[in-house]
């Protein structure tokens, strides 16, 4: 299928200009700077006047609960509201039911995703205290990296023995391999639990999370792991950096880089009164101070790509306080817009957002022909509106779980297509292309 894309404000590598994109199949076949509408014959025209037209947004970091877990999620589910959000690519995370820790467990996410999903996808395999001698076997063409879990969280995957971390950290060094860490150190929160339940019973209210996952158990944790890649020269990516003190780790070595979430750019303690328990998340959500912090830093280059940490619970999960609501919230459908919301705030441009959101995940992670409006490069391209405002509800909601923290949130910005591998996944409020699936990610 051949299609233009025409009368957008195209945003790429650091532009943007008025243009059009024209896609064969499923690559983008040119790019055309100007006002001037190319010549040809075309099975379908997308007029996109009062639109911009930027690269499909990678999301680096969600879990999608398949398999094990699929009462809260599925990969169709998931890749759905991806789509609808302006998603075209996601990694999934390992702690899943197997965990994927095992080759195995690795192929069967692969093989459900190739059935299943709406988008492109690939996974991270997980580091456990005694796996690191797997990592060799590990095809480097079809993977991100590794993730490891030194902080516990949803999944019971920490990793907490020194000798363990070493290995692991010298073994993705020798391999070039990416590790994405969850820092926060648990011997830390476990102290400041008992604390809080001394005072408050065994389910300390949710306003005390920030305080049991707090600023330090952060810190001390990426502190560690910062250490360990100076010490061996590994490429450390820290997942969803979630206080203005950790910031200082970042934009001084390339082999050390960041990423923030949604949940800690958007919401701060105060919004722990209103949202309760929709909000928690590991790290913990923390103070206003900590959230301009890192909106700063997403402007600045510290951060250097936005993810999610998408995390599906069914509703009655999330009842409860610190102890007993379960940690994470749904919000990959709704990040590009929020993303957006910021440019309208005037805290970062439209084009920092594409770098953020699509060129940067694409270059940490060497993703192969994605990332970027390039000629000869996939064709994953997604188009959004401003001044098109809608309201979260339920019905809009694709997740599994049926639930946001973004419910009742009016957005200025739409996500009117999503195209994926050159099909029309998404377009204005409907799944397009039912029967298209995403494609395998490959890499280096």
């Amino acid at each position: 299928m051949k299609i233009l894309i025409k009368n957008g404000t195209i945003v790429n590598e650091g532009r943007s200009f008025k243009g059009s994109v024209v896609i064969d199949n499923d690559r983008i076949e040119d790019i055309i700077d100007g006002t001037n509408t190319p010549r040809g014959i075309y099975d379908k025209e997308i007029e996109a006047s009062g639109c911009f037209v930027l690269p499909g947004v990678i999301d680096e970091h969600v879990h999608f609960r398949e398999p094990g877990l699929t009462r809260k999620a599925d990969i169709e589910s998931e890749s759905r509201a991806a789509a609808y959000g302006g998603v075209t690519s996601f990694f999934d995370m390992p702690n899943t039911n197997p965990q994927t820790t095992a080759l195995d467990a690795l192929e069967e996410k692969f093989v459900l995703a190739h059935s299943k999903s709406h988008v492109n996808y690939s996974f991270f395999f997980g580091a456990t205290n005694d796996n690191a001698s797997l990592f060799g076997e590990l095809d480097r063409h079809r993977i991100p990296g590794i993730k490891l879990f030194m902080g516990a969280s949803t999944g019971n995957m920490l990793v907490d023995r020194q000798d363990s971390l070493t290995n692991i950290f010298k073994t993705c060094a020798k391999l070039d391999l990416p590790v994405m860490t969850h820092c926060e150190d648990t011997a830390e929160i476990n102290r400041n639990m008992a604390d809080a339940q001394g005072r408050y019973g065994d389910d300390p209210p949710i306003c005390m999370h920030q305080h049991i996952r707090s600023e330090k158990a952060c810190y001390d944790s990426t502190s560690l792991a910062v250490s360990l890649a100076k010490t061996y020269g590994t490429h450390l990516h820290v997942a969803h950096v979630s206080t203005a003190r950790e910031l200082e780790f970042f934009g001084v070595y390339k082999n050390i880089t960041a990423e923030a979430v949604i949940a800690h750019l958007y919401f701060s303690d105060k919004d722990y009164k209103e949202k309760g328990a929709l909000i928690k998340c590991n790290p913990s959500v923390k103070s206003y101070a900590d959230r301009e912090g890192l909106r700063r830093a997403i402007a600045d280059g510290r951060i250097m790509t936005i993810g999610t940490d998408h995390a599906p619970h069914e509703l009655k999960d999330k009842q409860g306080g610190c102890a007993k609501a379960a940690s994470g919230m749904p919000l990959l459908q709704f990040s590009l817009p929020t993303m957006l919301e910021f440019v309208d705030a005037g805290v970062l441009g439209i084009e920092r957002v594409v770098e953020l959101m699509c060129h940067n995940p694409a270059s940490l992670f060497r993703v192969n022909e994605r990332g970027y409006l390039r000629k000869s490069y996939k064709a994953d391209v997604t188009i959004v509106k401003p001044d098109a405002p809608w309201t979260v509800t339920e019905d809009i909601i694709q997740s599994k779980c049926k639930w946001s923290p973004m419910m009742g949130h009016e957005y200025k910005w739409r996500v009117m297509q999503t195209i994926c591998n050159g099909h029309v996944v998404y377009d204005n409020g409907i799944l397009a292309d039912t029967e298209s699936r995403g494609e395998e990610i490959s890499f280096r």
